[in-house]
């Protein structure tokens, strides 16, 4: 996220960004001329630097176009290009693939050409500025800054400290396929999106053409930039018609805290206690009891079928008391139990995915025996890592886990008994460690540790915190100071490909040169996400320099271009995006001299 703030900032659009955040958060979004915002040159520019640092971008659409198509030579002519387009915006058909599903079908995901993605993103940046402003505190689905972990959080806390034990799960039926297009439009302008210039393109977006289809005349296709924000917006009404019923119900009377007010409400009311937590279309809706949970559901069912016109899944949708059985969420499964004389919230892996789990271990490992080579063993870190990552805040990880790494076990010695040896690490490289902190027997394959899944801690999950915001400079402080960078997440990222293009050794070195910088730019100091980081050669190696770990610095891309840069025009662009102080400055001209190059002014 904090690299999607430096672009924003780097384009000059983050001041925009504000006034509009602001702007809405004081309901006074009459009059905006939000298209000029949405096809400013900074605006355009910008959409184009997100769409080309998302992994996405090499994914074609229907007209067989990926990101390296739209290579912006001539800036002026872009910006030309996308605005003529947008005159009179038809846009392309979109491509659709099917997903696999874990029960066994599959969901339809649609993929917009690249010119539609990137008039998508413009469309993003503007309006969920807009948006952010006005959507309710417990959503935590594709939003800025936040997770599902966050809204797990909020599930322990609503348990642990509220003390809700009944919980409503409402499972809409086919909610992206089944969004009413005019009522969305009009959400859009209740939210203070009234500029109507921008609310007919989005028109034609929804209507554009699916392949194989048709013109669609009601949803929001999975796989639009756009389409996120957009069933965000479908729910936000929800959100606050559960919200105003307790949570932030307005009352005449005075109170100084949040529980003095919730107090008064149970002594002269007869509202129902409620709290919505919603991920995307996946929600729960807490209470004290049965009696209540059962109004509470019907009530939601006759809300979203009369306001929203969406109907709900009569076999998915249940009422659970959590002292009695368990119910999913988000891949995790939550049960309340007693612990001395309080209950509290214990969490597990969903049975449905532990299964999964399990199965794609299974043909990890089968494919490591077929081709035991460095890139099948990555693989099979990569996702080991992955899961880890998810689900290490589940209270019980760690019973969930050793009984799946003891379920594997025997698949993993008669498959990879002749090709590999299971010993404890000796000497293990920084990622394997950073990552595994037992000496638990592994298998070492083609030179590399398989990482071992039974290998993990449960960690305590944080509500998210509320200052937190793309759209204040003091919401951007905490992001930049307060939320430490996921260094384990990026090397993650970078083992996608590194073992691929590099010598075990190599690699190995490469990775743990950035996790020993702890992700940092050694000349800016800046945290690196795995799109920015390259890895520097002190003494180059045509001079002699080897690939062992003292040789090598993990350092920002444009750095590196610097360093090594011989023209004058390039080394004036990069020291004009870069605007080194005297200090950084001095750093590049000293890894310069290792490479025979002249000093920098």
């Amino acid at each position: 996220m904090s690299t999607a703030l430096r672009y924003s900032e780097y384009y000059g659009m983050q001041e925009t960004f504000d006034w509009l955040y602001d702007r809405s958060k004081k309901r006074a979004t009459n009059g905006l001329r939000l298209y000029e915002i949405i096809t400013s040159r900074e605006n355009i520019l910008l959409a184009y630097r997100n769409i080309k640092a998302n992994t996405g971008s090499k994914t074609k659409g229907t007209d067989g176009l990926t990101i390296a198509d739209y290579k912006v030579k001539d800036e002026g002519t872009f910006v030309k290009e996308i605005r003529d387009t947008l005159k009179n915006y038809k846009p392309n058909s979109i491509r659709r693939v099917e997903i696999p599903k874990d029960n066994g079908k599959t969901r339809p995901l649609g993929i917009p050409t690249m010119r539609d993605r990137i008039i998508q993103q413009m469309f993003k940046q503007v309006l969920e500025s807009i948006c952010e402003a006005r959507f309710h505190k417990h959503s935590y689905g594709f939003r800025p800054n936040r997770s599902t972990h966050h809204a797990m959080s909020r599930n322990q806390y609503l348990i642990n400290i509220g003390k809700m034990h009944h919980v409503v799960d409402i499972d809409i039926k086919g909610f992206f396929d089944n969004v009413n297009h005019t009522k969305l439009l009009k959400q859009m302008y209740d939210i203070g999106i009234k500029d109507k210039r921008v609310l007919r393109i989005v028109s034609k977006m929804l209507k554009a053409p699916i392949e194989g289809i048709g013109i669609p005349t009601e949803g929001t296709p999975q796989g639009g930039i756009l389409s996120p924000l957009l069933s965000n917006i479908v729910l936000n009404e929800l959100d606050w018609w559960v919200s105003d019923q307790w949570e932030t119900f307005e009352t005449k009377y005075r109170y100084s805290r949040v529980d003095s007010k919730y107090l008064g409400l149970k002594k002269y009311s007869n509202l129902k206690e409620m709290f919505i937590v919603r991920y995307a279309d996946d929600f729960k809706i807490y209470t004290r009891n049965h009696i209540t949970a059962n109004k509470i559901f019907h009530a939601i069912k006759n809300y979203l079928k009369n306001n929203l016109k969406l109907d709900i899944s009569t076999e998915k949708s249940q009422i659970t008391n959590l002292r009695k059985k368990s119910s999913d969420f988000l891949g995790f499964k939550i049960k309340v139990v007693k612990k001395r004389n309080k209950h509290v919230a214990n969490t597990f892996v969903m049975e449905k995915k532990k299964e999964k789990i399990k199965s794609r271990l299974r043909d990890l490992i089968l494919n490591i025996q077929k081709n035991p080579l460095t890139s099948t063993v990555n693989k099979y870190n990569i996702y080991i890592i992955g899961i880890k990552n998810y689900y290490k805040y589940a209270t019980h990880i760690n019973r969930d886990f050793s009984k799946i790494a003891y379920q594997i076990s025997k698949t993993l010695f008669n498959r990879l008994k002749s090709i590999g040896k299971c010993e404890i690490p000796i000497k293990p490289n920084e990622t394997y460690k950073k990552f595994n902190k037992n000496n638990f027997k592994t298998h070492k394959v083609a030179g590399l540790y398989l990482h071992p899944i039974a290998d993990i801690q449960t960690k305590n999950v944080m509500n998210f915190s509320q200052n937190i915001c793309n759209y204040t400079s003091q919401g951007r402080e905490l992001i930049y100071k307060k939320l430490k960078p996921n260094v384990s997440t990026e090397i993650q990222r970078l083992m996608n490909n590194i073992y691929e293009y590099n010598t075990v050794e190599l690699a190995d070195n490469k990775l743990s040169k950035y996790s020993s910088q702890k992700g940092k730019c050694l000349v800016t100091g800046k945290f690196l996400c795995a799109n920015e980081v390259e890895i520097h050669h002190i003494k180059p190696t045509e001079l002699g320099g080897k690939d062992e770990f003292a040789n090598l610095i993990a350092i920002h891309k444009d750095v590196h271009k610097l360093i090594h840069a011989t023209l004058k025009e390039t080394i004036d662009r990069y020291m004009n995006k870069l605007q080194l102080n005297v200090k950084q400055l001095k750093k590049v001209n000293k890894y310069r001299k290792e490479c025979n190059l002249i000093n920098l002014d």
